[in-house]
């Protein structure tokens, strides 16, 4: 439960403002997408492997530079 503690003299705006900012950072939006579809395993380690091989490659053409 999120909770937003609001001063005294406090715009609704900068309220909902807060609130927003510290649903954000809890990441719930974030983990409520993930969990709408569902990615087999085996589709998650090949994206894993192919970014790997992506960043390896990166990586390397900086050294030849």
């Amino acid at each position: 439960m999120i909770v937003v503690p609001i001063k005294e003299g406090e715009t609704l705006e900068r309220a909902l403002k807060k609130l927003k900012r510290k649903f954000d950072k809890t990441g719930v939006v974030k983990e409520m997408r993930r969990r709408q579809q569902f990615i087999k395993p085996s589709v998650v380690n090949r994206e894993k492997k192919l970014k790997a091989i992506y960043i390896q490659q990166l990586r390397q053409q900086e050294l030849d530079k």
